[in-house]
């Protein structure tokens, strides 16, 4: 269930949505929410989708070990609804038993060494990087991803993509889901094949980690422009200076929960709501929607206020992995 935003579904779709829903279903499996919700702002589904498939989908890093990292990842930030929906792709791909292992954190429990060794790196990065310059922009860039989509999807989703959240059913919910998923996981893809979605653009110095896969900082530097272009509906300069000074803080230990007061309720609804879906997107409630929608009551506008808090702290914390 999507929250707060009317989505455009496939079958109302128009224009540049129809090949993206198009290739989403071939590559992907199916339209599922995270991409859906996207949906009001065409070229900003257009980023989403082509920063998850050429960082996630295609490459030289093993599909599985992305699906572990897109787990851990979502794990860590509380999103119950994307645990779930990597756990169905876990599934999909052949490989089980492994989700539970994740959320708990027992990564004794993978065989598999580089894994093991990856997911105890995202937790203690102190150590050395376990995989090569050659793989770093995958594996950072689908972290980097999950970082964004956790955030806007903790208020925008609900707890789990499957029908019920029910323990009795789950099992057998999540052994149907990944049948849907299985074929699209293990059909050949061409690296590259989404960017022609949206124009060239420049990549911003904070994603340089992206630099040494063309596919992947193609995605990310469109992506980048898209959010840039979405937030601008609702977030003027001021704002986005003020609010991306307290995401710095809070991401390096110097929390500051205190906003400037703008001495503007529209301005002010709208830094809150930026700065919570940035570090505390679990906490966002009707009432913070509610004095948001006040004053900008247009789907597009809340859609691009969740897009840019949930990307700046993806961001932020993007280039404290990479290093």
């Amino acid at each position: 269930m999507i929250r707060y935003i009317r989505p455009i579904r496939p079958n109302e779709a128009t224009g540049m949505l129809t090949p993206i829903y198009e290739q989403i279903k071939m590559d992907f499996g199916r339209v599922v929410e995270p991409f859906l919700l996207h949906s009001p702002i065409p070229e900003l589904l257009a980023g989403v989708w082509m920063t998850c498939r050429e960082t996630e989908l295609v490459g030289v890093v093993p599909r599985t070990l992305k699906e572990v990292i897109a787990t851990a990842i979502s794990a860590k930030n509380m999103c119950p609804y994307c645990v779930d929906a990597h756990t169905i792709m876990l599934q999909a791909g052949g490989t089980k038993d492994l989700s539970n292992a994740i959320v708990k954190g027992k990564y004794n429990k993978f065989d598999e060494e580089k894994t093991r060794a990856v997911l105890e790196w995202l937790q203690d990065r102190s150590k050395p990087k376990p995989f090569s310059v050659q793989e770093a922009p995958e594996i950072i860039g689908t972290a980097v991803y999950f970082h964004y989509i956790n955030r806007i999807s903790n208020v925008l989703l609900g707890k789990t993509p499957l029908p019920t959240n029910s323990r009795l059913l789950k099992g057998t919910m999540l052994n149907v889901a990944n049948r849907m998923f299985a074929s699209a996981v293990k059909r050949s893809k061409t690296i590259g094949d989404s960017l022609h979605f949206l124009p060239e653009a420049d990549l911003p110095r904070d994603l340089a980690w992206a630099k040494g896969s063309k596919n992947v900082e193609g995605a990310f530097s469109r992506f980048a422009a898209a959010v840039e272009d979405a937030g601008k509906m609702s977030l003027t300069p001021e704002i986005r200076f003020e609010v991306n000074k307290r995401i710095n803080a809070a991401f390096t230990g110097k929390w500051n929960a205190e906003l400037v007061d703008f001495e503007d309720q529209a301005l002010n609804s709208t830094a809150e709501l930026a700065f919570l879906t940035a570090v505390s997107s679990r906490t966002i409630n009707d009432k913070v929607i509610l004095a948001f929608r006040h004053h900008y009551p247009k789907d597009i506008q809340l859609l691009g206020v969740l897009s840019w808090g949930s990307f700046a702290a993806a961001r932020k914390l993007g280039e404290q992995i990479a290093g």
